[in-house]
């Protein structure tokens, strides 16, 4: 019999773990538009009665065969079944409100919007947060500090769907400096020349704003805890009745208070996919938020089903990475889990 070393243990341990919390994320996904009332066929059909204008009795023959093709009709484990099967084969099925195209047609165009967004704003605010946070725990009772401390706490607790209108009110509709909406401009052609990049920036400022000015405040409150309580530790004592420089001894004091701070950052990072809602929708953005939204509009399965699938499954390979980093740089963790 061969006999696991702790490391693989240890990961052998955490996959079988997130596999069957992915199998219940995606059944909670399978079960929550199924509790929604209504008909998810009853759009469908009524465009192509108006499109066909059909008589009766071919819509119903229409109606039988779409009961069959997207199981509508079938007893609710067998939706189940079948769901699972697709699922855990990477086939997202076909749209109910834009049939006959597939749902992986309509997320994948919209993939490169939310992920352009949404990285690099998570990042930027990441990078600013902690910074502002470390130098703000390092310099405890100190104005920057507290006006730090303040304006973090404003900006962590605004909803950041009423940042994004009010960011449209003053700079789109008022001042007129930016797009109220749109990923770019009606006409232009997505191409990689000067005029189409400037417009896309233009586009762009107004949401990216939006998600880096109330991420920043969740991030230095985070940092500013942690760095405050590694100030305590017996190695920064030590260090500093040694003499050490207060240069060193903030780096010593940011360094030590990161660990946490990326685990969060690549949650943050795997759950990109999901986009952000009610952002995407404020500014007409074409990213996956969007496509969400009208998934949830329509009442359309396999959409809804299909970008939360996504998300889970990318929020769940982002928490396997983080415990892989984690065990590597503490072997505390996985001999925990040998001598278990």
């Amino acid at each position: 019999m061969v006999r696991l070393g702790p490391f693989a243990r240890y990961l052998l341990m955490r996959a079988a773990f997130l596999l069957a919390t992915y199998i219940t994320a995606i059944t909670i996904v399978f079960l929550l538009p199924r509790l929604i009332p209504g008909n998810p066929l009853a759009l469908l059909l009524t465009q192509l009665y108006q499109q066909a204008q059909a008589n009766p009795e071919a819509i119903k023959e229409v109606y039988k065969t779409l009961m069959e093709e997207f199981g509508v009709g079938k007893p609710l484990w067998e939706q189940y079944v079948d769901f699972l099967s697709h699922a855990l084969r990477g086939d997202l099925g076909t749209s109910i409100a834009f049939y006959p195209r597939k749902v992986i047609e309509l997320i994948a165009p919209a993939i490169p919007w939310t992920v352009g967004l949404l990285v690099p704003s998570t990042i930027t605010a990441w990078i600013i947060g902690n910074t502002l946070g470390a130098i703000a725990g390092y310099r405890r009772g100190s104005y920057f500090e507290k006006t730090v401390l303040t304006v973090s706490l404003i900006l962590s607790q605004t909803p950041y769907y009423w940042l994004a209108m009010l960011l449209v009110y003053i700079f789109a509709i008022k001042l007129n400096l930016f797009p109220a909406g749109g990923g770019y401009s009606y006409g232009l052609v997505p191409s990689l020349t000067p005029e189409f990049i400037a417009d896309l920036l233009w586009h762009y400022t107004l949401p990216f704003l939006s998600i880096v000015l109330v991420a920043v405040g969740g991030w230095a409150i985070g940092m500013r805890v942690l760095v405050i309580y590694e100030l305590g530790a017996d190695y920064m004592v030590f260090s500093e009745n040694l003499g050490v420089e207060e240069r060193k001894l903030f780096r010593y004091a940011f360094r030590n208070s990161l660990l946490p701070q990326v685990t969060g950052l690549a949650l943050s990072l795997g759950s990109v996919l999901g986009g952000q809602l009610i952002t995407e929708i404020v500014f007409n953005y074409p990213g996956t938020g969007y496509i969400l939204f009208r998934g949830l509009s329509t009442l359309d399965y396999p959409l809804i089903q299909g970008v939360f699938i996504i998300l889970v499954a990318t929020l769940f390979l982002a928490n396997f990475i983080v415990d892989f980093i984690y065990a590597l740089i503490d072997p505390r963790i996985r001999l925990g889990y040998a001598q278990a």
